[in-house]
């Protein structure tokens, strides 16, 4: 396994602030690397120190073998970068603009052929005004790839995204993946890294506080399995048989009736299963820790919050 992407001990400082405090972690050859936390956990700002967008304060960062406080530029033309919020030339095209890009590098691949990729081949003489979110996006991640970059770094690329806008987008991504190319992202949604990251960062406040591959970390989970069931008029006496096995959750997101119990075992699972049965369930559903859980386990808070 060959480490393409090494950070040691970064540290990035606004005044008192420590937006990144101490991170380190290395990304490998073909991977999907995601940085996962909520607004403001430092993932962007520990993006853009390694892509070099960005001064470190502390730290070292090696791209493909190369210090990027001394050989930045060495590896510019192997890799591709899209930002948060890109600005583009209003009054060219999408060919154009692919086109001037193009000329940036010593090599390019060919437009129509990364529009064909993305479903914007019929928009290739059309505006950036012009396209709706999802296309904007879409592009976005097209003009990355005009280099045929060895890494891509994708920030937040869904962000504000419908759901069918963000599903075609990870579709791409795995597009991408098959090529033999190197993804790091950034994201605040739990699904997303959980369906796409092979390994995962966890950020809060600044600093990793979980790392590993994406299906160990939920693994780890306090309670890796969860029984969502409905139930009428349950007494307190089943209340308290169901409690003494599990943390149970009444009235899941505001409904009555509606519960859910968070479990340790697979043996606490079969006993409560046995006794949801007895008591004439409307419905049960048992289901998997997932990322999410893994995270207010991690931070005691929601990513909402």
């Amino acid at each position: 396994m060959i480490k393409v992407i090494e950070v040691k001990e970064l540290v990035k400082k606004y005044g008192p602030l420590a937006a990144v405090d101490n991170v380190s972690f290395y990304v490998l050859k073909g991977e999907v690397f995601g940085l996962l936390g909520e607004n403001g956990a430092g993932k962007t700002t520990s993006l853009e120190i390694i892509e070099g967008l960005r001064k470190m304060n502390s730290g070292h960062v090696e791209i493909l073998g190369h210090d990027i406080k001394r050989g930045i530029n060495s590896i510019k033309n192997k890799i591709g970068v899209q930002l948060q919020a890109s600005a583009y030339y209003e009054f060219l095209t999408l060919k154009e603009i692919l086109e001037l890009f193009g000329n940036f590098y010593g090599k390019s691949l060919d437009h129509e052929e990364l529009l064909e990729m993305v479903g914007l081949k019929e928009k290739a003489k059309s505006y950036v005004t012009q396209l709706s979110g999802g296309q904007k996006q879409r592009f976005s991640i097209v003009a990355s790839l005009i280099n045929d970059p060895e890494i891509v770094f994708l920030d937040e690329p869904t962000t504000g995204l419908d759901p069918i806008a963000r599903r075609n987008l990870w579709d791409i991504i795995n597009k991408i993946r098959k090529q033999g190319k190197t993804i790091i992202i950034t994201t605040h949604y739990m699904e997303e890294a959980e369906f796409l990251c092979d390994r995962i960062a966890i950020m809060d406040r600044g600093k990793i506080i979980a790392i590993g591959k994406t299906k160990e970390l939920i693994e780890k989970a306090q309670n890796p399995f969860k029984i969502n069931f409905i139930i009428r008029n349950l007494k307190n006496s089943d209340l308290a048989r169901l409690e003494k096995l599990g943390e149970l959750i009444a009235d899941l997101g505001g409904k009555k009736n509606n519960y859910e119990i968070h479990l340790k075992t697979q043996k606490c699972v079969n006993k409560i299963l046995a006794i949801i049965h007895e008591l004439n369930p409307e419905s049960v559903l048992v289901k998997s820790a997932t990322l999410e859980d893994v995270f207010v386990e991690l931070t005691g808070k929601t990513i909402k919050e």
